[in-house]
């Protein structure tokens, strides 16, 4: 089954081919980070009207790596939640528009079950039940994988997520936007134990996150050397702080893992592209014996590709949408889009 599938979460407008929810025949994306970092962030308004210009060009360019029509097509996926939600109504509206003039079935996707499907991409012989950490700019998620739709959130980030605090925290260190890569390219110069910082907890939630105490550390660290004019060794500060959130994303993990009885671990989001964190969860899994799946950096950003694997998945369980889909700009992982009324 041959799926084109549409991505406009964010600041990606981002198109695929996917095969029977394993099989990359095409993955085009369209970045707008150089035009948002003037502003330090994405700005809603830009990012949908720069999908409004994309969208088009970029499927077109989809549809031609694939050397395929429309016609061709055997359904069509969009991310229809979560995400910011004009740009999410540029996706939708012209995968309707698609599927309005084909006749081809739509299918709903949701944004972070498409990270998790970005493991099918990468590891074929990955099937569920397993567990994933699912770690990105607005989602820090430890979720059971019970099915390819049915899921179960066993943790979750009470503030902050992951991304979220990388970002604040590097602005704070006065690194561009998105600061997280910046992070992770200072901390393999500094020194990781240079300065010690908090790891918060939630009291009676042993799997759950709160990073808005260890960004606030962060933020105060800085300020206060400044007021007393001490230099601070920004590598190394740097360091510090990813070390600490990796070992609190993998710490969380292992406890989840062990309690609940899994041996297969996958890693899911933008944060997985962090090379700390890869660093922490094949040590951890390595000294536990587990299995461990995390895709290629190509895959851990938004994309499409990850968005048409899923979609396969939806479509298999019979999760299609009639024409009156509306975007959301939240809506849970474990509920998704089943309860959409079928084409």
């Amino acid at each position: 089954m041959k799926i084109l599938a549409i991505e406009s979460s964010c600041d990606e407008t981002a198109a695929a081919v996917v095969e029977d929810g394993r099989k990359v025949s095409s993955s085009v994306v369209n970045s707008q980070i150089a035009e948002h970092k003037i502003y330090g962030g994405v700005v809603p308004e830009i990012a949908s009207r720069r999908h409004m210009e994309n969208i088009v060009p970029v499927t077109q360019e989809a549809l031609s790596q694939a050397g395929i029509s429309l016609e061709e097509i055997d359904a069509v996926g969009v991310t229809a939640a979560p995400g910011l939600i004009g740009a999410l109504l540029v996706g939708v509206n012209y995968a309707k528009g698609i599927c309005m003039a084909t006749g081809k079935p739509l299918i709903p996707v949701h944004h972070i079950r498409g990270h998790v499907a970005a493991n099918y991409i990468a590891s074929p012989e990955l099937k569920p039940p397993f567990l994933c950490l699912i770690v990105s700019g607005g989602h820090s998620h430890i979720v059971e994988v019970l099915d390819y739709t049915r899921y179960r959130i066993v943790g979750y980030t009470h503030d902050d997520a992951a991304g979220e605090a990388f970002d604040k925290s590097a602005r704070a260190m006065g690194f561009p936007y998105p600061g997280g890569i910046y992070i992770d390219q200072a901390a393999k110069r500094g020194d990781p134990g240079k300065y010690k910082l908090p790891k918060p907890r939630v009291e009676g939630s042993p799997y759950d996150f709160s990073f808005s105490g260890l960004k606030t550390a962060v933020i105060n660290l800085l300020h206060n050397a400044q007021q007393k004019g001490e230099a601070v060794d920004r590598d190394s500060l740097a360091a510090s702080f990813q070390q600490t959130i990796c070992e609190i994303l993998t710490d969380h993990l292992e406890k989840a893992a062990k309690e609940l009885g899994y041996c297969v671990i996958t890693a899911a989001g933008g944060v997985s592209a962090n090379s700390g964190l890869r660093f922490c969860l094949e040590k951890m899994c390595r000294e536990n014996g587990y299995s461990l799946h995390i895709p290629p950096l190509s895959l851990c950003g938004d994309n499409a590709a990850m968005v048409g694997a899923q979609a396969y998945f939806e479509f298999l369980a019979g999760n299609t949408a009639g024409f009156d889909l509306n975007a959301s700009p939240s809506k849970n992982i474990e509920t998704g889009f089943s309860l959409e009324r079928p084409l």
